[in-house]
């Protein structure tokens, strides 16, 4: 008898990490600082969901012509991951300390009272950039480090762990990814993204496979994430080798 699985599709990274922590769901895809904040949670191997140079869908907005001209930045609330690693950028990297603040992700109430917005998600996709300039996160990030970046990791309740042993991660990752045209087409109309675009963000811009380097990027934003004290210290935050597919 096959086991019946019912999915939610539609919830933000921030209300997959809560939903997983309340207990209501078994499994879900989870922002990566939630690692840090989370008991008794087994990450699945092989499979996130980074990018490599740029993702294009994580991005910070500003009217500003400098990054070090920034003193205020309002967070989308959808982001737990991203609002981390922006922190990052300016503190350890700019050596800048603006004033953060979580927002609804509306572009044009965050500019009217912070100098820049962080966007995450399908709002990042469609900004109209006329008299705007849009950074990318990823980017960014391997500017600085010349590092990929993960932005979340498929993650399940340890009494739940079990399921590991019954689910093909990485086929499923295979598998969608030979839908990425499809899935292109089912989001060119409610994006109004050209599907070509939307085919090479599926393929290009996103990165499913935890390698090596991913790895090592998602271990120095760990470091740099109890740095700044953006999440407690732990000491069992070395993901373990076996994770990597």
């Amino acid at each position: 008898m096959q086991n019946l699985v019912e999915l939610d599709l539609d919830a933000a990274p921030a209300r997959c990490a809560d939903l997983l922590a309340s207990g209501r769901v078994d499994a879900a895809l989870v922002p990566v600082i939630e690692y840090a904040r989370m008991s008794n949670v087994a990450v699945v191997p092989g499979v996130c969901v980074g990018a490599r140079r740029r993702v294009r869908s994580v991005v910070l907005v500003t009217r500003r012509a400098r990054l070090e001209e920034i003193s205020s930045v309002a967070l989308d609330l959808s982001s737990r991951t991203s609002a981390a690693l922006v922190q990052i950028i300016f503190r350890e990297f700019l050596q800048c300390a603006p004033v953060f603040a979580p927002s609804s992700p509306d572009l044009d109430t965050m500019l009217t009272n912070f100098d820049a917005a962080l966007l995450i998600g399908d709002p990042a996709m469609t900004i109209k950039r006329d008299d705007v300039q849009v950074f990318d996160l990823a980017a960014l990030w391997r500017e600085h480090t010349n590092l990929g970046f993960v932005f979340a990791l498929w993650m399940l309740r340890e009494e739940e762990a079990a399921v590991l042993q019954g689910i093909d991660w990485a086929r499923a990752r295979d598998e969608g990814l030979l839908h990425a045209a499809e899935i292109a087409a089912l989001y060119e109309d409610k994006l109004k993204l050209p599907r070509a675009g939307l085919e090479e963000y599926l393929r290009e811009n996103i990165c499913y496979k935890l390698d090596k380097e991913l790895q090592a990027g998602l271990s120095l934003f760990f470091q740099l994430a109890q740095k700044h004290v953006l999440i407690p210290p732990r000491q069992d935050l070395q993901l373990p080798n076996a994770l990597i597919g």
